[in-house]
């Protein structure tokens, strides 16, 4: 029995397989045309959580038949960083070394990578969530070309559900679960842009779910209950936060209410400190409002 969760056990095993990220894979772009050639070169992969950048990595790696070393920049230092190198060193094949949340290594350790990048010893393929203009040294950014992913579309979404529904092999094909368009609808809302997230409530919903030998329909109550406590995204002190706080000031100079209680909604739902949100508003009230009048 596999015990992997289901995002990983559908991770795609192709870019033909890859779902989403269309501004970088398709015919004419940089990264499609990359992937054509079975090339590769140093890259920053930058987007929010679940938007496939670990994924893309290891495709990358293996469509251009390239070893992959990968680390932790939360748990990893100089010294994996060299013996990830000394590892390329002894390689046949041309080496990728992978770095997820790279933006939490300092400068020094950055600077580790320059002169393996530089001779070609190591193609570094680094993952951030964070924007990498204020995160990574410039010696590091003019080395590597910076690919924007975002948010995955709701069809997208919907289109990763249905490959996990009917996967019999690695999916859930074999349940033969049954969801309707609109619920689908709903968890993709729920998911909120993230791939990872929309396989792992489909995932919950499978193991509570009684299901029958001809298949089986999920109940509304029961998406209900799995998604109230899916919350969403939201990065505290990170490029989501920035980004709603200035939606939900945006909204309020704009003069628009529904706006300015969504974004208001959304940083509660995340799980913002309610204390942070009224000092804003206050400033809001007299900077905005209060010099307008």
């Amino acid at each position: 029995m596999n015990t992997q969760p289901l995002a990983a056990r559908m991770r795609p095993r192709s870019v033909h397989e890859f779902i989403g990220q269309s501004h970088l894979l398709q015919p004419g772009k940089p990264l499609f045309e990359t992937i054509e050639r079975r090339g590769i070169h140093s890259m920053i992969l930058w987007g929010p959580p679940g938007t496939g950048k670990t994924t893309l990595a290891k495709l990358l790696a293996s469509n251009a038949n390239a070893h992959i070393e990968s680390i932790s920049a939360v748990l990893a230092g100089v010294k994996d960083i060299r013996a990830a190198v000394a590892q390329a060193e002894k390689s046949d094949l041309p080496t990728i070394l992978f770095v997820d949340e790279v933006h939490r290594f300092n400068k020094a350790q950055q600077d580790a990578f320059l002169p393996f990048v530089e001779n070609g010893i190591i193609t570094l393929i680094g993952a951030t969530t964070e924007n990498p203009s204020f995160e990574l040294n410039n010696a590091l950014l003019s080395r590597a070309r910076v690919y924007v992913l975002k948010s995955l579309l709701e069809e997208d979404l919907i289109a990763i559900l249905d490959q996990a529904l009917l996967d019999e092999e690695r999916g859930l094909g074999r349940l033969k679960l049954q969801l309707s368009l609109q619920m689908k609808q709903v968890l993709a809302k729920a998911a909120d842009g993230d791939g990872r997230r929309i396989l792992n409530l489909l995932e919950i919903l499978s193991d509570l779910t009684d299901h029958g030998e001809t298949g089986t329909m999920v109940s509304d109550a029961l998406l209900q209950e799995v998604i109230q406590h899916s919350t969403r995204r939201f990065d505290k002190g990170g490029d989501a936060f920035y980004d709603q706080i200035s939606a939900l000031h945006k909204a309020v100079r704009g003069s628009s209410p529904d706006g300015a209680l969504y974004w208001l909604a959304r940083m509660l739902d995340g799980g913002c400190d309610p204390l942070y949100i009224a000092r804003r508003v206050l400033r809001m009230a007299s900077e905005d409002i209060g010099n307008a009048d």
